[in-house]
C-alpha cells in the first residue's frame, strides 16, 4: 500500500480563523478527513505532520525516507525563507510536492519566489483542500 507524508508547516494549525478569501473556511482537521476519505477510497497510507518549529519539520524530512513513499509539503511562510528545508527535501529520493491553499503568485510579492519548488517534482497551489488532493492524485499516478 502507498505510504505518504503530509507536513504542514506554521500557522496552518490556524485554519479556519485565518483570512478566508486566502485559505478557505475550513480547519487543518478538515482538510485531514477530506484526504482521508481521498485515501480510502485509493487505499493509500497517510500520516500527517504539523509543525510551527523549523528544525521539526527539517527532522521530519531526513527521517521520511525509510516509511514512506512520497511527500506532500506545504510549508507555509517557510516556502520563501528556508533554505534548510529546501536542503532536506533535495537530500531525500522520494517524489516530493509543494502545494499551497492559496493561489501564491496572487498575493504579496515576497510569496511568489518559493526557494522548495525547484527541489520538488512539481507545485500545487490556489486550489484550497483540493490542492492536497491533486497531489496525492499525482503522487497516485506515478507510484502505483
Amino acid at each position: 500500500m502507498l505510504n505518504i507524508l503530509i507536513i504542514n508547516g506554521p500557522n496552518l494549525n490556524m485554519l479556519g480563523k485565518r483570512d478566508k478569501n486566502q485559505y478557505g473556511d475550513k480547519t487543518l482537521k478538515d482538510i485531514e478527513l477530506i484526504i482521508k476519505e481521498y485515501c480510502v477510497k485509493n487505499k493509500i497510507k497517510v500520516s500527517f505532520f504539523q509543525s510551527n518549529i523549523e528544525g521539526e519539520i527539517i527532522s521530519k524530512i531526513q527521517n521520511s525516507e525509510d516509511e514512506f513513499k512520497g511527500i506532500i509539503i506545504n510549508a507555509g511562510g517557510y516556502t520563501h525563507t528556508s533554505v534548510a528545508i529546501r536542503d532536506s527535501l533535495e537530500c531525500i529520493n522520494i517524489p516530493k510536492v509543494e502545494v499551497h491553499l492559496s493561489n501564491i503568485t496572487n498575493r504579496e510579492e515576497f510569496r511568489h519566489i518559493s526557494l522548495l519548488t525547484p527541489v520538488c517534482d512539481g507545485a500545487i497551489f490556489g486550489f484550497k483542500e483540493l490542492s492536497y488532493i491533486l497531489a496525492l492524485d499525482y503522487l497516485n499516478k506515478i507510484l502505483t
